[in-house]
């Protein structure tokens, strides 16, 4: 299992350390500093830590050292546009969504997701970025638009276990796509999804979609599981499509979801309610699991605060390790959970840290 977790919060990069006690808060990274996303090698020695400063904009980190010692790195950068960096139309670099290692077959390679929906790649750590112009300068982007943000978000990218160059990315909102050549074309992840926001005769349209978070199983890797704005979807066939699924128990809404890496059936999401609101359902915390691929359901909170709760988990805050088993969640109201049972019970790890943003295992 995994002992290191590493929690993105507005206030810092906050490590947990697992021992023979149980986890413990081991060190806090650029405290003060929102931390929108942190990214580990296996070894735990490799770790890069993306900041949105605000005025100061977004910066990345790296550590070779395990977290001893930090050095701040390359961003990535969009191209100018004719009329200079003023120019309305030119594109800047607003937050990183995703961070992903290449595969284990591209050594030192990296993939970073950002807003406003460009995907880059860096081959050295993150010392320099790539645009990726296969998937930028595509006529169907002149379609996405921000979901509840004001530009586009590429906040989940998908690395193909058999073949690194197979990659699918998911943006709010401008659904799936995927591609075969390592980025040098891309097509459509999958027809199925629907967009209840948008005209009906715009629904179903695949380049509108707005997949909240899109995760792939290990072991499996032709099933993708989605929570969508308003559904959630899964992919049996390698993203030819999607289908529905309608029976969880709690809502279809959330941000947040996880899929067992060995178990393509298992997987696990943080219901509540959407739109104007966005706080859990009944103010009750739970997480909604199913283990038959969405046919059932069970309904997990033992553990979660239950009643007057405003806990929001987003897109990035619920994650499971390689081994199905163990899971760590946090929320926008600072409290961080960690599951030892595969969501039968959660162990309450701290109610006070700053909103946390996102959560991974070392």
């Amino acid at each position: 299992m995994s002992n290191t977790l590493l929690v993105s919060t507005r206030k810092g990069l906050v490590v947990y350390k697992r021992g023979p006690r149980g986890w413990k808060h081991s060190k806090t990274h650029f405290l003060g500093s929102p931390a929108s996303l942190a990214l580990a090698d296996a070894k735990g020695k490799i770790m890069i830590a993306a900041l949105n400063l605000g005025h100061f904009g977004v910066k990345l980190h790296r550590s070779m050292d395990g977290g001893k010692t930090w050095k701040e790195i390359g961003v990535p950068q969009y191209p100018k546009v004719e009329g200079g960096e003023k120019d309305d139309k030119a594109p800047s670099l607003k937050g990183i969504w995703a961070l992903e290692w290449a595969g284990p077959d591209k050594k030192n390679a990296l993939w970073c997701g950002t807003a406003p929906g460009g995907l880059f790649y860096s081959t050295d750590l993150g010392d320099t970025w790539t645009l990726n112009d296969g998937l930028w300068t595509m006529p169907e982007r002149q379609k996405w638009f921000g979901g509840g943000t004001e530009h586009p978000a590429l906040h989940s990218i998908c690395v193909d276990p058999r073949n690194s160059n197979r990659v699918a990315v998911a943006i709010s909102c401008g659904g799936v796509r995927v591609t075969e050549d390592g980025g040098r074309s891309w097509q459509v992840g999958g027809l199925g999804m629907h967009a209840e926001f948008m005209p009906p005769e715009q629904a179903k349209d695949p380049d509108i979609q707005d997949a909240h978070c899109t995760v792939q199983c290990a072991a499996k890797p032709d099933v993708y599981w989605t929570q969508h704005h308003n559904g959630i979807f899964r992919s049996t066939d390698n993203l030819k499509t999607w289908h529905e699924i309608t029976t969880a128990p709690i809502s279809k809404f959330g941000f947040a979801v996880a899929v067992h890496p060995k178990d393509p059936n298992t997987a696990w999401f943080a219901p509540a309610v959407k739109d104007e609101h966005r706080y859990p359902v009944d103010g009750n915390v739970v997480v909604q699991r199913t283990k038959d691929g969405g046919k059932t359901w069970k309904v997990l909170k033992k553990g979660l605060p239950q009643g007057n709760a405003f806990d929001l988990i987003y897109r990035h805050g619920l994650v499971v390790d390689k081994t199905g088993k163990r899971l760590a969640m946090g929320s926008t109201t600072g409290a961080l959970w960690v599951s030892e049972s595969g969501g039968d019970s959660w162990k309450l790890l701290s109610a006070h840290l700053a909103p946390v943003y996102a959560v991974r295992f070392g």
